[in-house]
């Protein structure tokens, strides 16, 4: 289910983590878009492969890390855009 922001002083701490997590989140997935974008066309060497594959395992742990501390589920993240649908795509996260 997707949902709107919506700022309450007595919860802006986690809604302004919620915010700030669905941006870094958008901009991890298409990071792993491309990296498998370049992996797919063979542009990476082996060894590049595999630290972007590391980099994104670590952004996606400390992702993980963050979303518990503020309470937070991988859909809380995916915000409602109305007539265009969800923020987010589906995710495997």
């Amino acid at each position: 289910m997707t949902r709107r922001v919506k700022f309450d002083p007595d919860t802006l701490e986690r809604d302004l983590a919620s915010l700030i997590l669905t941006v870094v989140e958008l901009l991890r997935q298409l990071m792993e878009r491309q990296a498998l974008r370049r992996v797919d066309t063979g542009e990476l060497t082996e060894e590049q492969e595999e630290r972007i594959g590391m980099t994104l395992m670590l952004l996606e742990d400390r992702m993980t890390l963050l979303r518990t501390r503020f309470g937070l589920a991988p859909e809380d993240l995916n915000l409602d855009l109305g007539p265009l649908g969800p923020l987010l795509p589906p995710s495997h996260s």
